[in-house]
């Protein structure tokens, strides 16, 4: 016969063996969440002292290449270059969403967004000569080169025409160019392939297209440089017009969870 002081000790003992069994698989549970994780490293956003207001954010998903428009309630600056910069910011934040279908890692995306006066002009040294008019283009060049606007200590080199010619859409006259700056680490972290930056840039125009009536085109910029692709693919060195680039319906506001 097992004596008393031994069966309590192995019922001791296997209770013991279970609880740790358990510890363990809570552990190994945290552990792989954390490496399945992105790691949350987008800039809080600070307070705006304005109601909050309906706005549009024109989502890409991977699984279907595809841009849907959503409805966000968002609080954002009345000043329009700062307004930009808010709503991109949050756009791009909305991808470092556990769940997102164009997931990106977070972190500071967009470091400023400058807003100039159609049609820029090329500037001329005090005392200087204004460069050579450009030759009128005629047949299938004038629709190659009428899209190159001239950004100030910007030399964009020949390239195919911008989009607007295949999605054209209306504007207010006299717009704006929207230069919209990018912290060299989002472009450097962004998922490399042709589809996933093409998505994120025309995600970044549809957004611009419903907020903004009055931005007609887009240039980038990476730390305040120009940049040849975003991360090898998608060319940041053209003139994007600002385009209804969204294939979905709008969805009723809510707010996602990060």
């Amino acid at each position: 016969m097992i004596p008393r002081y031994q069966r309590v000790l192995f019922w001791c003992l296997s209770g013991a063996i279970l609880v740790m069994a358990l510890v363990l698989l809570r552990g190994c549970e945290q552990t792989r969440e954390k490496l399945t994780r992105h790691r949350d490293e987008t800039p809080l956003a600070a307070p705006v002292a304005t109601p909050s207001e309906t706005v549009h954010l024109a989502l890409a998903n991977d699984a279907t290449g595809s841009i849907t428009l959503v409805k966000r309630d968002v609080a954002l600056p009345v000043e329009t270059t700062a307004r930009a910069r808010a709503l991109l910011t949050r756009l791009i934040a909305e991808y470092s969403y556990k769940g997102s279908a164009h997931p990106l890692e977070s972190g500071p995306a967009v470091d400023d967004v400058f807003l100039l006066d159609l049609p820029l002009h090329t500037p001329v040294a005090p005392g200087g000569k204004p460069a050579e008019a450009e030759k009128p283009a005629v047949g299938k060049n004038a629709a190659a080169r009428k899209d190159r606007s001239v950004v100030p200590g910007w030399s964009a080199p020949d390239g195919p025409p911008s989009n607007a010619d295949q999605n054209p859409g209306p504007r207010i006259p006299g717009g704006k160019l929207a230069v919209v700056n990018l912290h060299g680490s989002f472009a450097d972290h962004h998922p490399s392939g042709i589809e996933a930056e093409t998505l994120t840039i025309d995600s970044i125009l549809g957004t611009l297209y419903a907020n903004f009536p009055s931005i007609e085109q887009v240039r980038f910029l990476v730390d305040g440089q120009p940049r040849e692709t975003l991360n090898g693919h998608a060319d940041l060195m053209r003139t994007y017009d600002v385009v209804d680039t969204a294939t979905g319906s709008a969805q009723p506001a809510t707010e996602e969870g990060r």
